[in-house]
């Protein structure tokens, strides 16, 4: 570690340990920037990295491969959740990963002036995911630590919001800058290092922020109970109670297959939107990608997902499955739609990419359920967490070769590709339907 890095780590440290001013104990302190901060990482690793890439001069195939690699830290999290639980208190790993995420930014932008660029900031985004799904899991567990119950309750709205707002300002606002400063004649790559620099910057302050708002459980300065022989056994034990449990080859191939044509769609959707209209693509800038994705796209997801959430609640899991399969996948034909047309009314393109998010906010909802039913019982929420690996690898897996597929067929071709890819996803979800108690999910249902 870098004098830098032990020096900011100190000081995020030092801040940690000064009393916490009296007044500031409400959730509303500290919940909402908390999980803005867990979602800005996330969506600049996954989203945002495609639209840079293509910027920066990178093909399809390239962008398909190498940002899919960056779901890997959230596909193994797994592995080392238990120790995030019982190696130092969350408190502390929040503070320093937020710290790390911010400083792992700013090496990207200054990656980005630099010869091999693409290495360097592949190396970065890498060691971002890594901090932010162990933020993720520190984050949840402090959450559940810190709030009573009913608390748990009334803020869950709350952080889901704050959630997409780190969407919107990752996916929309932040490459909207990006391209304003395009059009002020900045080139991609000075263009995107004043985009990372802001980013890294807000998370920097953040991270002292929450070092005085954060509270202090009191379960936080406990001594860790566990051994480190019965830190392995617990883990040992929740793997194999998880792939003991009856269906799993279903299970497993519902978490893999029911966004198959979705994880390659993420990949090329935005390199289309931006490619030349001689190449096939629709010829928009970055600050009308970001309006579309950012706000347009993620306003309607949110909208798509209370609505599946209603629906669930009031019909049950099993009831809404099959629309909710259809949803997430016909929506798609919308790509084909551009891809042959090539419309050049923008609101054509706002309308479309609507269409397609709103659908897969509604029917995502029968995902995080079907996670939700199969990790009841013994270790739930370690198997709830193994769940969200395989959610991970089922992105990561079409998306490498999302890239490859478009180049071979064409955007067109590649978009009639995507229709045939949601005949997964329809197979698994036939098979989960017979599997499902037809009350779970009801909010009158004690299941």
């Amino acid at each position: 570690m870098s004098q830098a890095d032990a020096s900011g780590l100190n000081t995020v440290a030092s801040a940690e340990s000064n009393t916490r001013p009296h007044g500031i104990s409400s959730g509303w302190a500290w919940i909402p920037t908390l999980y803005f901060v867990q979602g800005l990482p996330y969506v600049i690793v996954v989203s945002v990295s495609v639209i840079l890439y293509e910027n920066l001069g990178l093909s399809n195939k390239q962008i398909g491969e190498y940002t899919s690699y960056l779901y890997l830290p959230w596909v193994v999290k797994p592995l080392w959740s238990p120790l995030v639980d019982v190696l130092g208190a969350k408190r502390r790993w929040i503070l320093n990963t937020q710290f790390l995420m911010g400083f792992c930014l700013l090496a990207i932008a200054w990656a980005m002036t630099t010869e091999n660029f693409v290495l360097l900031t592949l190396a970065g985004f890498f060691l971002l995911a890594i901090c932010s799904a162990t933020h993720d899991i520190a984050a949840d567990g402090f959450y559940m630590g810190a709030l009573p119950p009913h608390d748990q309750a009334l803020f869950v709205g709350i952080r889901n919001t704050a959630y997409r707002l780190a969407m919107i300002a990752g996916s929309g606002l932040l490459i909207m800058l990006v391209g304003r400063l395009g059009k002020w004649e900045f080139a991609p790559a000075p263009a995107w290092q004043v985009g990372i620099l802001f980013a890294g910057s807000l998370l920097l302050v953040l991270s002292l922020y929450h070092a005085v708002t954060l509270p202090r459980p009191a379960q936080e300065q406990a001594p860790r109970p566990l051994s480190a022989k019965q830190l392995w056994a617990d883990m040992a034990g929740t793997f194999t109670t998880f792939f003991a449990k009856q269906g799993l080859f279903v299970s497993l191939a519902f978490l893999l297959l029911y966004r198959f044509a979705e994880g390659q769609l993420v990949k090329i959707a935005s390199p289309f939107l931006l490619k030349e209209r001689t190449a096939g693509g629709l010829g928009l800038d970055n600050e009308q990608i970001g309006l579309a994705y950012g706000v347009v796209g993620v306003t309607l997801l949110l909208a798509g997902g209370i609505l599946g959430g209603i629906a669930a609640a009031r019909y049950g899991l099993r009831s809404c499955l099959p629309w909710m399969v259809v949803a997430i996948n016909l929506p798609n034909v919308v790509y084909l739609a551009l891809a042959y047309w090539q419309p050049t009314q923008i609101w054509f393109v706002h309308l479309a990419v609507g269409i397609e998010q709103f659908g897969y906010g509604f029917g995502f909802a029968a995902f995080m359920l079907y996670m939700l039913y199969i990790s009841r019982g013994e270790h739930e929420t370690a198997h709830y967490a193994i769940c969200t690996g395989f959610m991970a690898l089922g992105m990561m897996l079409p998306g490498w070769m999302s890239g490859r597929v478009q180049e071979s067929l064409g955007y067109t071709g590649f978009f009639v590709w995507i229709m045939v890819s949601t005949i997964p996803s329809f197979l698994v979800a036939m098979l989960a339907y017979f599997r499902i108690d037809p009350e779970f999910g009801r909010r009158e249902s004690t299941a």
